[in-house]
């Protein structure tokens, strides 16, 4: 069934879906990004360009890229969609308590972690009637909250190109080299690591997969892509049964070692590397809530570190009691 431009709400949800496409470049992630069928999805981008009488996106490059009229649209949208996000923030928050629903993003790999105590204190401490969770990676994070699917995320990218945000650091946490059980060879480098063992990595769409690559340009390594997954437990669970070795932070490993993988952690041989996680809110809009769950997040990971890892997660969570919070 062919969707038409009967409520301006339609119009809303093809502004959002549009965005979404552009700033993914994929159909089908802007279609799970926005809640829908790849089909649907496609539906509204026509049913926009029909309804203005243009073509908006260039379908034959990969990824998909704007035209000319969607770059102008692309900013009419972005301008519409803050608006009308502003607008139902206010309208949330005028309910029986200051903030009646809220919608947080989480990093995939702490999202089990985090959860119910997050719930339990947006609940408790500020009154929260109605919580959305969604849990994912920090691109899927950036798009919830430039499409105002999301209130506040708990992320590994700051997201310091989107303005109007406020950020409250968690931790900064060094990567560890992550070895099959009964690895028995020197480990001096990655290098001779990589001699004996094929590198389990993350896929490039991801910003810790995007990371690594990085720090291997650097030490002039190129590792075949034998195994890429966009998951953490896919990656611990594939090492675990020794395909493999790789890089991840504490935060990442959590998942893996809760379920009792078989693990080997070492400190990262050569040029270190390290990640932050970042609490980032709409600037202004939840009150004291954002510093509070960036509070709590801090605690709960550091003693589940502790915990799990022992000293050697311990010595990863890199200047953790001298981390500032980020302008």
């Amino acid at each position: 069934m062919d969707i038409k431009f009967t409520t301006n709400a339609n119009i809303i949800k093809a502004l959002e879906v549009f965005v979404a496409v552009v700033e993914t470049g994929q159909m089908t992630a802007a279609a799970r990004l926005t809640g829908m069928t790849q089909s649907a999805a496609s539906q509204h981008i026509g049913t926009l360009e029909k309804h203005y009488d243009v073509k908006l996106l260039d379908r034959s490059t990969r990824p998909v890229k704007p035209t000319q009229a969607g770059v102008m649209m692309y900013r009419h949208a972005g301008r519409i969609l803050q608006a009308v996000g502003e607008l139902a923030s206010d309208m949330r928050h005028q309910g029986p308590t200051p903030i009646s629903r809220l919608r947080l993003g989480l990093q995939a790999s702490i999202a089990t972690t985090l959860s119910p105590g997050l719930v339990r204190m947006a609940k408790d401490r500020f009154g929260v009637q109605d919580m959305v969770l969604h849990a994912g990676q920090s691109g899927d994070h950036e798009a919830l909250l430039r499409t105002k699917q999301a209130d506040i995320a708990i992320t590994s990218d700051p997201l310091l190109d989107m303005d109007g945000l406020e950020r409250h650091a968690v931790l900064t946490e060094a990567f560890l080299l992550v070895l099959p059980p009964g690895f028995d060879q020197p480990v001096l480098d990655l290098e001779q690591v990589l001699r004996h063992l094929p590198l389990v990595r993350f896929a490039d769409t991801t910003n810790v997969g995007r990371r690594i690559g990085q720090h291997l340009r650097r030490l002039r390594l190129q590792p075949e892509r034998v195994i890429q997954a966009d998951r953490s437990s896919m990656v611990t669970a594939c090492v675990a049964d020794g395909m493999g070795f790789t890089l991840l932070t504490p935060t990442l490993l959590i998942d893996g070692l809760v379920e009792r993988m078989p693990l080997d952690l070492r400190p990262l041989p050569g040029a270190r590397m390290s990640r932050s996680i970042t609490v980032v809110a709409r600037d202004g809009e939840l009150g004291e809530l954002p510093k509070a769950f960036a509070e709590y997040a801090r605690v709960s990971l550091v003693d589940q570190i502790a915990g799990q890892m022992g000293k050697i997660g311990s010595d990863a969570l890199a200047g953790l009691e001298a981390e500032e919070e980020p302008a």
